[in-house]
């Protein structure tokens, strides 16, 4: 893995102080192969981002392309909450409370709200463990298919209750897409792109549910089956075109090296990043090498268990804690948005319309995070959003009292919703994402991710369960007042973040296992030294 061109490494020298240090490389290196390594780790890092737009435009690409996976499952959250909100859906699925009118029953409106979600538990397991044997893209590939022919289910659903068997199963392959395209995300790309190629993860949900938004706004006056079947058969259009992709994608190199197979993680690089001059494959090999045999060192494990084992344990917390306070936050109030300003007074059109312009200020959202990042460090953007959010949830609250007697009161916490939703795509959910492809161990990522993801899901069908019970007229009927529940969920949220959340912007994924490995505090992180020589 020595390079053949040593005049290039002049280019981004070795800090002169640390030149005579003996080094002491990990058990499979010779001085070369660390000399590679150290030279590829700082390359990386100091790389400017115009210039890693230019080396690594085939990783960007094929980034995007395993993450469009996650635009199915943005589309379905979306959809099924909105589809409630049809009075011809509510009529073919729910029962009749008045003449003409009709509700679905909350624990069924419940549990196939978040059928996905315990799909998901289910298929992020069993995920984890092929991405760890097989790879990334096996294991994508096998679940576009099996997705084809589950969608059949929900499109045929007679009744409710197969609706909710087929959500299940939808739910599985939509568990891996979920955890694969952070995963592979945070693998390919160098660390200038980490956070926007991990965050266009989330890029991706919003466009699912855009999608679905315009969807339900364009069937919402059918008055037959169409209303809710045409919905659900379009999401056949994307497991073909996506399957093909991800057959033509480079595995992941780290995936690579973790298996021993450094020819094949050379030529994945070669793929990733054809554009780059200044740093050869193998030297990025190299670097993906000692990374993974320092882990290796520390804890040879990778099964579930040790990911709740010495340093670990702190980095599975973070992740798990940090993807479970997208919901802590008031999530359920965006996922559902349609049905809860319908409750709040408006009407089934004016709902929807509501909805569809949301989706669209979350796109935007979306977007300027990017330029949000490049400035601002991951702990600075979470802290300060929940704070926003915090305030936003408890003014929903407020308002929703004299919003029982006053329509513009109930204009005004549906804006709110709008408002929180532009505050909590700009910033939480977001830079959660760069966050959980960051922080766990290289070795531990499939695993690390898994337990974070589905740490979401549970967390979310708890709050699924409470925000029906919390909207629906016939059970508590709180309708904005749930504000007033989230706001304390949320504030509890933002205690924790600020003293477990590190920052993590900037740095390798070697010094990162550095950093965990000295415990240093969260609020320490951004302004601890590690050395380009040292491997503890």
């Amino acid at each position: 893995m020595t390079s053949d061109n040593q005049a290039e490494q002049a280019e981004i020298p070795i800090d002169e102080k640390h030149s005579d240090i003996e080094l002491s490389p990990p058990k499979h290196f010779d001085d070369a192969d660390l000399t590679d390594a150290i030279y590829a780790e700082q390359a990386e890092k100091r790389m400017p981002l115009r210039d890693a737009f230019r080396a690594y435009p085939q990783a960007i690409f094929w980034s995007w392309a395993i993450s469009a996976c996650l635009i199915m499952e943005g589309y379905d959250t979306v959809l099924l909450g909105n589809l409630t909100a049809l009075p011809v859906f509510r009529e073919k699925f729910g029962h009749e409370i008045h003449p003409g009118k009709y509700q679905l029953e909350p624990q069924w409106q419940s549990a196939v709200g978040y059928g996905a979600p315990i799909g998901n538990f289910v298929g992020i397991f069993v995920a984890s463990w092929f991405q760890d044997r097989y790879g990334y893209r096996r294991t994508i590939q096998a679940c576009l298919l099996s997705l084809i022919g589950f969608i059949f289910v929900v499109f045929f659903a007679p009744n409710i209750k197969v609706l909710f068997v087929g959500e299940i199963l939808c739910g599985m392959p939509w568990g891996a897409f979920a955890s694969s395209a952070v995963s592979y995300a945070s693998e390919v790309t160098p660390v200038p792109l980490r956070a926007y190629l991990t965050t266009y993860v989330n890029l991706c949900w919003v466009i699912g549910q855009l999608i679905a938004s315009g969807v339900i706004n364009g069937v919402k006056a059918r008055t037959d089956q169409w209303a809710y079947r045409l919905p659900f058969a379009l999401q056949w259009i994307w497991p073909i075109p996506i399957f093909i992709l991800v057959t033509l994608a480079p595995e992941s190199p780290w995936f690579l090296v973790r298996r021993g197979r450094l020819e094949e993680a050379e030529r994945s690089v070669a793929r990733l990043a054809s554009r780059l001059e200044n740093v050869q494959p193998s030297q990025i090999v190299a670097m993906m090498v000692r990374t993974n045999d320092h882990e290796i060192q520390v804890h040879e494990g990778v099964s579930y268990l040790d990911c709740f084992k010495g340093v670990d344990l702190r980095r599975t917390e973070i992740v798990c804690v940090t993807w479970a306070c997208q919901i802590l936050t008031g999530s359920a109030f965006a996922n559902h948005a349609s049905y809860f300003f319908e409750q709040t007074g408006l009407t089934t059109f004016q709902a929807v319309k509501m909805d569809l312009g949301m989706r669209g200020v979350s796109f935007i959202s979306c977007i300027l995070a990017w330029f949000v990042l490049t400035y601002v460090g991951r702990r600075k953007i979470i802290l300060s959003g929940m704070t926003i959010l915090c305030c936003i949830l408890l003014l929903v609250g407020i308002l929703s009292i004299p919003g029982q007697r006053h329509e513009g009161f109930r204009w005004a916490e549906s804006a709110l919703i709008v408002v929180w939703v532009f505050v909590w795509d700009l910033t939480l959910t977001p830079v959660a994402y760069a966050i959980v492809g960051e922080t766990s161990s290289t070795r531990l990522r499939a695993k690390t991710v898994g337990l974070g993801r589905n740490t979401y899901n549970v967390i979310g069908i708890a709050a699924g369960i409470l925000n029906t019970y919390q909207q629906n007229p016939t059970a508590w009927n709180w309708k904005g007042k749930a504000g007033f529940f989230w706001f304390g969920s949320c504030l509890l949220s933002l205690i924790w973040a600020y003293f477990r959340l590190p920052e993590c912007k900037g740095r390798s994924y070697r010094e990162l296992d550095i950093l965990f490995e000295r415990k240093v505090p969260a609020r320490k992180f951004a302004t601890t030294v590690i050395e380009a020589e040292e491997e503890h």
